[in-house]
């Protein structure tokens, strides 16, 4: 639906502030699905987005756990790491079809692993290395998500 030419974003601490600079415009609901190789900085961006909902602890990767929650953002932030899950049977345990977009922001990493997932109006956050820097590109993939995009 709505893309971007990627953004050329030289650090982290860039990468945080373009997450933060996107929270404000989010809705309960909100499905962001990040991908990228390793260390493309999903979770540098979520870190971003959270202290931007009003986080106010540490956000670090929920690898282990898959899912960190946190309720006390101003809109409920539901922070997933797909990147351990084994396969369809275990995403199907965890019980995310049912929950995924339901209530809150849900920033799901490595979402190119499990395509079916995400709902088919979400927000692609691309993440790649570039040089020392990385590139972020945003594509709105329905009417819902698109507003996250124009005009940005």
């Amino acid at each position: 639906m709505g893309s971007f030419t990627p953004v050329f974003l030289p650090d982290a601490d860039a990468l945080r502030a373009a997450g933060e600079a996107l929270a404000p415009r989010l809705f309960s609901g909100a499905v962001l699905c990040l991908t990228g190789p390793l260390g493309a900085g999903k979770t540098t961006f979520v870190q971003g987005l959270a202290r931007g909902l009003g986080v106010r602890g540490p956000v670090t990767s929920p690898t282990y756990a898959i899912v960190a929650a946190y309720p006390e953002a101003s809109l409920p932030l539901h922070h997933v790491d797909l990147y351990r899950v084994e396969g369809a049977a275990e995403l199907r345990a965890l019980g995310l079809e049912e929950e995924l977009g339901v209530e809150g922001v849900w920033a799901v990493e490595w979402a190119e692993r499990f395509p079916a997932l995400a709902p088919a109006d979400h927000l692609e956050v691309r993440l790649e290395h570039a040089g020392d820097g990385r590139e972020l590109a945003l594509r709105a993939t329905g009417p819902r998500h698109s507003a996250l995009v124009v005009g940005r």
